[in-house]
């Protein structure tokens, strides 16, 4: 399992995102945007899975992994 962090362009779009990751059963949590990863709004939703997940959003900025010595985008 992978561990991702997805960053919004709005707090709605992060809110509406985290809410459809409950909806199917994945464990979210709705956090600050680390340092090593730059956003717009602030706010991000990190989740665990075994691939990048693709949800309909129009408000999703980018979708990073977890990886040795920081993020990068997926």
């Amino acid at each position: 399992m992978n561990r991702y962090i997805a960053t919004f362009f709005s707090h709605y779009g992060a809110l509406t995102f985290f809410a459809l990751l409950k909806e199917r059963g994945i464990e979210a949590t709705l956090m600050p945007v680390p340092r090593a990863v730059s956003a717009a709004c602030g706010t991000c939703v990190c989740y665990t899975a075994g691939a990048k997940i693709d949800l309909p959003t129009h408000e999703l900025e980018a979708v990073y992994i977890e990886a040795t010595g920081g993020f990068k985008v997926v």
